[in-house]
């Protein structure tokens, strides 16, 4: 059987997704509690790698087992007595053999989350990147409208990428949205496929277009010339969160 599960997770005590031999990962996390559920350590397949304190609200995984000792529908409850309180399993799903949670993606969704206002939110801080100086959303999403399309997103990757260090920077951004709600701006992006820091250093260049340190046509240079320096800062990850996958024919 080949298993599609959602999960959702709070990624601040983090580092990423995948498992890595210094550090605390939901991967690894979650491969101890499915071990002991079903006895075996399976070889989950992720959908992506997310950076160290980046959030999920909806997180795709696949694995293959020989068959469950208990029905499909009741695994979500059976790993989440398992699992510590800020990873959980939404739903699971029976999908095809020749499925993979990574390749199978025709395109995910990540939400930026920005505070902006002068005074902190004790209940936004741990969630969002606060922006104190009143940002200009027209600008934003003047910049916005240029970023979407297919092009070399090479200039919004940060160095040590094995992916960009092959030339594999070229990525089509399907949506790239602005939107206000009070004191939070929330920047969403859905792709095809992202690189390293991309949304992130794409945040960051939104905002300094929201606070006039950049145009937003200078969009076209920074493609034209594809150099990291012209493109805006990387913010912080406690700010991103995984909002959907999509895959054909599913619903996560």
């Amino acid at each position: 059987m080949n298993v599609l599960l959602t999960l959702s997770f709070k990624g601040a005590v983090y580092h990423g997704f995948q498992v890595q031999k210094n550090g605390v990962t939901v991967a690894g996390v979650f491969q101890d509690a499915l071990e002991g559920l079903l006895g075996f350590r399976p070889d989950i397949k992720g959908c992506g790698r997310t950076d160290a304190g980046v959030h999920a609200l909806k997180y795709a995984l696949s694995f293959r087992c020989e068959g469950l000792s208990l029905p499909l529908e009741k695994l979500p409850l059976a790993l989440n007595f398992r699992l510590p309180p800020d990873i959980r399993v939404l739903k699971a799903q029976p999908v095809p053999e020749d499925f993979h949670a990574r390749y199978s993606a025709h395109w995910k969704t990540y939400c930026y989350h920005i505070w902006n206002s002068p005074v902190e939110s004790p209940f936004e801080a741990e969630y969002s990147h606060r922006v104190s100086p009143p940002l200009d959303l027209a600008a934003m999403e003047e910049m916005a409208a240029r970023l979407k399309g297919r092009h070399d997103f090479a200039p919004f990757c940060s160095a040590g990428s094995s992916v960009a260090e092959k030339g594999d920077t070229v990525r089509t951004l399907r949506e790239c949205r602005v939107e206000k709600q009070g004191s939070r701006v929330l920047l969403t992006f859905t792709a095809d496929g992202y690189l390293y820091n991309m949304v992130r250093i794409l945040s960051g260049t939104l905002v300094e277009a929201g606070l006039g340190k950049r145009s937003p046509e200078s969009v076209e240079e920074i493609f034209r010339r594809g150099q990291r320096s012209l493109a805006g800062p990387t913010l912080p990850a406690k700010g991103l969160f995984l909002v959907d996958v999509e895959y054909p024919g599913l619903v996560l």
